[in-house]
């Protein structure tokens, strides 16, 4: 069985939209606007506190630093969120080994 994929690199792009590099190589540009309502997602909407995102190395996945992260499989498409909206999906490929 293999492993799930979990978020490697995670660069903030602005408007709450992100772009993800997972273990499999798939890179994902992400409007997550979608899933940031209510809670402990609600500061996330600001544009500062937003740019804060990290990946958390231990988990696989993106977090910030009030402690809120979001599940790597909702990222990488394999699920949906139990509650909410998923992302949107802006651009997604694969980067292929060379050499």
């Amino acid at each position: 069985m293999s492993r799930p994929a979990r978020v490697i690199e995670a660069e903030p792009l602005g408007e709450l939209r992100v772009r993800l590099a997972f273990s499999d190589g798939l890179v994902r540009e992400l409007d997550l606007g979608p899933m940031l309502h209510g809670g402990v997602l609600e500061p996330l909407r600001d544009p500062a506190e937003f740019a804060g995102v990290f990946v958390d190395e231990v988990a696989g996945t993106i977090a910030w630093p009030n402690g809120v992260d979001l599940d790597p499989d909702v990222l990488h498409g394999d699920h949906r969120p139990a509650s909410g909206q998923p992302p949107t999906v802006l651009r997604e490929h694969i980067l292929r080994q060379t050499g």
